[in-house]
């Protein structure tokens, strides 16, 4: 009841503290910051010996003729120094070895790169410098808080209007819009505030060039995206044209399928360069699956319902949000690699509710086409017809019984004009979950 491991063994502290197996000091003064941990690491020799609890460890040896730390409870008594393994690494390895010689011969450095990695450690999931708040917010911006440029320039409603209709005129399809602007924005992590569409690091490497992002058709968007900035008379970021092209793909597919919707826009994203970028952080942010866009990476063991829930839960989505998304996603043809898999729609390319229909029809049977039950074929349950290719990330939404009732919501006869504004209210909210300049 918050008041740690009671520890039975004798006093419970001090030398008779419950510990990872490991016991002794690392420096002859182990309370105070100074620069004895290289000195001690480099300058002795160290055999390989075991702890009174039986851990493996270093401890100087007798030639070494090493300093020993103050014993825990006895201001009289010594004990040896030790070091662990992973100590014993910044010695051994040649590659750490250099940076360890560079730290002890220039101690001031090496606080520097401590204070600076503390830092990064204690500040990496807060996201971008602007989020920061209070009178110690450092001046310097570091790359790996992915600084994005301030934009300086003002556009106004009939500006976004010209853009819209040069997008609409760049022969560019609703998926190939739609899907460009899902794939820069659902980068976003809830869980450190990193990735997202501002910055347009879409058009950076390593983003640029995942499987997910199917790089063949994202680059003839891009090139599109770049005439248009060119051709247009005003300055424009390519990241708040990839948003703008992503609305103006749902309004028309909107309005193919009889509805005038407008969606809500905000300009202001900026364009990060390749050297404000961190190439080997950001690869982490590589989705190992994104069911939005009925990816999967192969070799897999999790089911790609479950990831799909995981990428959900990182766009901070509630279960009627990640349902309408799946669904308007679907029949907008937003699949990454451009597969029919999950458009339950004769009607693809206009947002529709048909995807819940038809997932929910009993007259369709389901059954596994592959070996490991990732693909499946809906059949006309009269004539054996196959009508529809599903995957494990459309299905769930007809099995789970969760799932099952927001689609029956969107589904029923007058649950389109439902659906549709859900579906707008989530894709707002993916494209706009980086802008904490607007908080």
């Amino acid at each position: 009841m918050s008041t740690g491991w009671k520890n039975t063994y004798q006093s419970g502290v001090l030398d008779d503290t419950i510990t990872s197996g490991l016991e002794g000091a690392w420096t002859p003064n182990p309370t105070q910051w100074d620069d004895e941990y290289f000195e001690v690491l480099l300058n002795y020799d160290w055999e390989l010996t075991k702890s009174p609890a039986g851990a493996h460890q270093w401890t100087p040896t007798k030639d070494s003729n090493a300093k020993k730390a103050p014993k825990a409870g006895d201001a009289n008594g010594t004990q040896a120094l030790m070091m662990s393994t992973a100590d014993m690494a910044l010695k051994m390895d040649p590659s750490y070895l250099e940076i360890s010689k560079r730290f002890h011969k220039d101690h001031k450095a090496f606080e520097d790169a401590f204070a600076r990695a503390w830092f990064k450690l204690t500040h990496r999931d807060m996201g971008p410098i602007q989020r920061y708040l209070g009178p110690e917010v450092p001046q310097e911006e570091l790359v790996w808080q992915d600084p994005i440029p301030k934009v300086n320039y003002s556009l106004s409603d009939s500006d976004f209007k010209n853009l819209k209709e040069l997008i609409s005129e760049a022969n560019l399809t609703t998926a190939q819009l739609v899907t460009t602007a899902w794939a820069s924005a659902s980068t976003f992590r809830g869980s450190d505030k990193r990735g997202g569409a501002n910055g347009g690091r879409i058009c950076l490497e390593p983003q640029r060039s995942w499987a997910v992002n199917n790089p063949y058709e994202l680059n003839k968007v891009l090139d599109a995206y770049k005439e248009i900035q060119q051709k247009f008379s005003k300055e424009v970021s390519i990241s708040d044209l990839i948003i703008l092209g992503g609305n103006t793909g749902i309004e028309k597919a909107a309005k193919d399928a009889g509805r005038n919707i407008s969606l809500d826009f905000i300009g202001g994203r900026g364009d990060a360069s390749q050297e404000q970028t961190d190439l080997e952080s950001f690869s982490h942010l590589e989705p190992l699956a994104d069911g939005f866009r009925n990816y999967m990476k192969s070799g897999l063991n999790i089911a790609a319902e479950n990831l799909l829930i995981d990428r959900a839960n990182l766009l901070t989505l509630s279960i009627p949000e990640m349902t309408a998304l799946v669904g308007g996603l679907r029949v907008l043809g937003a699949n990454y690699d451009n597969s029919n898999h999950g458009v339950f729609t004769e009607n693809a390319g206009k947002l529709t509710n048909d995807f819940f229909k038809n997932v929910l029809d009993l007259s369709h049977t389901w059954s596994a086409t592959s070996s490991d039950d990732t693909l499946f074929e809906g059949k006309d349950r009269k004539t054996g017809k196959i009508k529809f290719i599903g995957t494990r990330a459309d299905l769930i939404f007809g099995s789970n019984t969760e799932l099952r009732a927001v689609c029956e919501v969107y589904a029923s006869d007058d649950g389109e004009e439902r659906f549709v504004n859900d579906f707008i209210a989530a894709w707002t909210k993916v494209m706009n979950l980086d802008r904490f300049d607007l908080a």
